[in-house]
């Protein structure tokens, strides 16, 4: 039997999904996205408390399977080589992001805005991930050379992991690919696991360089 509740819900949410992907935030109305999902406007005030509600949930929705799939493999670490716990977390996310391409777009667009909730998103979900990353890549290479240059490899894991999905127009409009598609997922991740090789597992020493 079908929870009748939860299918309004969930139909409200993917309909402000893609509204919020497409029009933004600010220019998405309650009513284009009870138009959209073919309900009262009331039920969004119900069930979300409104508009900003709704972005709650967006970003809840997101980040806490996000987040789920690094913690997956850090808890593996005690039982599995690291490299490959940081790989799966990697391919899971990739993946992740492909299925939900909207809500990854919107989601990350949203992130790189200034404002309370994103500040609130920062100070939990980003700390947990930062923490969990380093947790991934010290169990790889707990070697001194990592220690001021770790923040640097997460964000740039981070920035190749979010840039297709942050920048889905480009890649099709100039390259021709699609994020959403299981391929590219598959060949993108071929290019970061290379990244990962290199600069995680390894590691390079610096070599000073004239300018």
């Amino acid at each position: 039997m079908v929870n009748r509740r939860s299918s309004t819900k969930d139909t409200i949410v993917d309909a402000a999904i893609l509204l919020f992907n497409i029009k933004g935030f600010d220019g998405t109305s309650i009513r284009d996205i009870a138009k959209k999902a073919k309900v009262n406007p009331a039920n969004i005030s119900y069930y979300f408390e409104g508009k900003q509600g709704l972005l709650e949930k967006c970003f809840i929705q997101f980040f806490e399977a996000y987040i789920e799939f690094i913690e997956e493999e850090v808890n593996l670490l005690k039982n599995d080589r690291p490299d490959y716990c940081m790989k799966r977390a990697v391919y899971k996310i990739l993946a992740f992001q492909s299925k939900n391409h909207h809500l990854s777009r919107f989601v990350w667009r949203e992130v790189s805005i200034d404002s309370q909730i994103v500040r609130e998103i920062t100070s939990s979900y980003l700390m947990k991930e930062r923490y969990l990353y380093k947790k991934l890549i010290e169990a790889i290479v707990p070697d001194h050379y990592l220690e001021s240059n770790i923040g640097y490899l997460i964000i740039q894991l981070r920035s190749l992991m979010t840039m297709p999905f942050l920048n889905s127009q480009y890649l099709r409009e100039v390259w021709n690919l699609f994020p959403q598609e299981n391929y590219f997922v598959e060949k993108y991740y071929e290019k970061i696991d290379e990244w990962i090789e290199t600069n995680i597992i390894n590691q390079p020493r610096k070599i000073n360089i004239p300018i």
